[in-house]
This record gives structure tokens, C-alpha cells and sequence, in this order.
């Protein structure tokens, strides 16, 4: 399921937000310092623990990292670093998809059934929003998709279907625990302004 909604992230009650952070994860403007003060001290010092890639970088451009929420609604903040736009000619579109497949992975390998994202290098990054936008609907879409393709399957190898109607026996071998049931995920486009909100609202149509 996909929401779209303009208000505050940081007042969400959702599984994981995820921070549109910088490399060295540390906080700094817009969506990224308002999630640091509202976590409290003890999320910077939870990024300081992340251990750098190369020096000043814990977290590369279009990769994923992921820390308590703290003080936050939130159970758990996923810092992803987005690219800074140029012309959409140097790997741009690339990068920020993959901020949105590796944030969506880390969620799902850490249960969570709800996600809220910011719009992901809108900001001084300057990626142009309706461009963003299609990115981060595809690629949430795509995922969920192929999620409720691996549910589909969950569901055709257990020997009773959820609706209490008996599937086919499973073989002896199959027989024993079977492995809980992936969470279905809601996926949240939280947008600064109304304006954003509404690109994302027409992409839905």
C-alpha cells in the first residue's frame, strides 16, 4: 500500500523513516537536522559508531544504513544519501533509485511493516521533483510488487491457505515450521509542501 501525505516526518509513528543524509551521517539541513534533533544526541552518536568506507564516508551515495529512531515515533531511521543533481547525464537517476531499493531491502530485512520517505535530493541537492518522483514511485512499486509475488508463493506452499481453506498436503519432508508468514509493507511518501504532494498524487492516477 502507498500513502501520500504533506506534513512533518518526523512526527510519524511508522516502522522506519528514512533520512535523506549526508555521507559522513553526522546530521546537517533540511529533512536530515530535523530528524537529528528530534532523535536526540543519542542518534548522533549511534551514526558515529557506523563505520566508515574511506575517510568522512560512512554511507556512499546510493546506499543505506539504519539506526534506532531514539526519542522519534519512529522505530528506526534508514540514512540514505542521495545524489547531488547535475544534468541527469552522470549517474544520477541510478543513484537515487538505488537510495530507494536499498532503503526498501533494509526495511524488510529488519520487519517492518510501514516506511515513510522524505523526497530524497529535492532539497539543496537540487534533483528536480517530478523527475524524483517517478523515480521513487517506480522503484516503490516495483518492489511491492515483487514482495506480494513472494507472499503469493508464501502462501501456495503452506497447506492451508489463510482463509482456513486446505490447500494440498505438504509432503512429509515439508512437514515441521514453517517459516512466518513476510509483513505486508504500507510505504509512505511524506512531502515537505503540498506542491510536492501533488506531483506525487498526479504519478498515481
Amino acid at each position: 500500500m502507498i500513502k501520500i501525505i504533506q506534513g512533518d516526518i518526523t512526527t510519524l509513528a511508522v516502522d522506519a523513516i528514512v533520512n535523506a543524509a549526508n555521507q559522513v551521517m553526522l546530521g546537517g539541513g533540511g529533512v536530515d537536522g530535523a530528524i537529528h534533533r528530534v532523535a536526540g544526541r543519542e542518534l548522533y552518536e549511534a551514526c558515529l559508531k557506523v563505520p566508515e568506507v574511506r575517510p568522512g564516508v560512512r554511507c556512499p551515495t546510493g546506499e543505506a544504513r539504519i539506526t534506532p529512531g531514539f526519542k522519534l515515533p519512529a522505530k528506526y531511521v534508514i540514512h540514505t544519501v542521495g545524489p547531488v543533481y547535475r544534468d541527469g547525464q552522470h549517474g544520477e537517476p541510478e543513484k537515487l533509485a538505488a537510495c530507494y531499493r536499498n532503503s526498501l531491502a533494509l526495511a524488510a530485512e529488519n520487519g517492518c511493516k510501514s516506511i515513510a520517505f522524505p523526497c530524497i535530493s529535492t532539497g539543496i541537492y537540487g534533483y528536480p521533483i517530478e523527475e524524483a518522483a517517478k523515480i521513487a514511485v517506480r522503484e516503490v512499486g516495483e518492489f511491492l510488487a515483487a514482495k506480494n509475488a513472494s507472499d503469493a508463493e508464501w502462501e501456495g506452499a503452506c497447506p492451508h491457505a489463510p482463509n482456513g481453506r486446505a490447500r494440498t498436503p505438504a509432503a512429509p519432508q515439508d512437514r515441521g515450521a514453517v517459516a512466518p508468514r513476510p509483513p505486508e509493507m504500507e510505504v509512505v511518501f511524506c512531502c515537505f509542501s503540498e506542491r510536492d504532494a501533488k506531483v506525487y498524487r498526479q504519478l498515481m492516477l
